[in-house]
């Protein structure tokens, strides 16, 4: 009989002094090395067979991996070994990036947040991600060690496809920062599961408005979880909401092009038609809600 969960294969655990040491053996040993941060998702992808590794890099506390910072000039600062629950718990966080706080909460379990991190939910990169859409709409920019030292990540454009992203063999995110927000915006992340917490998005919408100089009056955002191989931004919903006067007619709109520009896949956890008709259904009740939030 097949055991699904055939536990942990043998790993060489190692620790590097510094993000130059941890990038130059994950350079030699390319295909056989991952870095590790909160392990939330690498241990059970080893443990399961869809990765194979014979090091576990740990680079959590290497310098600047467990820093939150906020800057009232420049915005927030999330080093890459942050847990979600330290993000979600700073008032900082909660006052200027209150979207991101809620997709942290959509995250599995609290005892599993004390661990996960959003670097590592971004890196993972897996349509279902419940801070991907967050991240993307508050403007997240990685900060990434590799071989030639720092670069800036923007993360459109980050995604490639179910896991895979634009890190090289010796990148490590190390951080990700996010600009200083619009005090009237508002944020919602919705997600459908098959229970209510702790599983992953059938699918998942978020939301953002923004009082903005268009002719609607605002800029809105929207990232589709669930219903594309990437993180989905759907544009043609975005481009009329920004170009009508909102009304609820408009929002209706627009949901119905955002449930027609994605083409999600028949899964175990739901179909493809019920994934679309949810889509409709989550943005028009995400948008309904932001709007009404930023009118006041």
């Amino acid at each position: 009989m097949h055991n699904p969960h055939p536990g942990l294969p043998e790993l060489d655990y190692v620790k590097p002094a510094s993000l130059e040491e941890a990038s130059r053996f994950l350079v030699e040993h390319a295909g056989e090395a991952r870095p590790f941060l909160g392990g939330t998702d690498c241990i059970v992808r080893i443990r399961d067979g869809a990765w194979t590794a014979k090091y576990m890099v740990d680079v959590k506390g290497l310098e600047g991996m467990k820093d939150l910072s906020f800057d009232p000039q420049k915005g927030l600062t999330i080093g890459a070994a942050v847990p979600m629950n330290k993000v979600a718990a700073d008032p900082a966080v909660q006052q200027h990036y209150p979207g991101l706080v809620e997709a942290c909460h959509w995250v599995a379990s609290y005892q599993l947040r004390s661990r996960a991190t959003i670097v590592g939910n971004i890196c993972n990169a897996s349509p279902a991600g419940d801070t991907i859409g967050a991240s993307i709409l508050y403007g997240g920019v990685l900060r990434v060690f590799g071989p030639q030292g720092f670069r800036e990540v923007p993360l459109d454009g980050f995604f490639k496809g179910p896991g895979k992203t634009t890190l090289q063999p010796g990148d490590i995110a190390a951080s990700i920062s996010f600009p200083l927000s619009h005090p009237q915006h508002a944020c919602r992340y919705l997600k459908l599961g098959r229970n209510k917490l702790g599983d992953l998005a059938i699918v998942g919408v978020t939301v953002m408005a923004v009082p903005a100089r268009t002719p609607s009056g605002y800029h809105f955002g929207i990232v589709l979880a669930s219903v594309a191989p990437v993180p989905l931004r759907a544009a043609a919903a975005e481009a009329i909401l920004e170009s009508k006067e909102i009304d609820e007619a408009v929002i209706a709109e627009a949901a119905q092009a955002a449930m027609d520009g994605c083409k999600p896949i028949n899964d175990t956890r739901g179909g493809a038609a019920y994934r679309k008709q949810m889509v409709r259904n989550l943005t028009r009740n995400g948008l309904m809600d932001v709007w009404t939030k930023v009118r006041k």
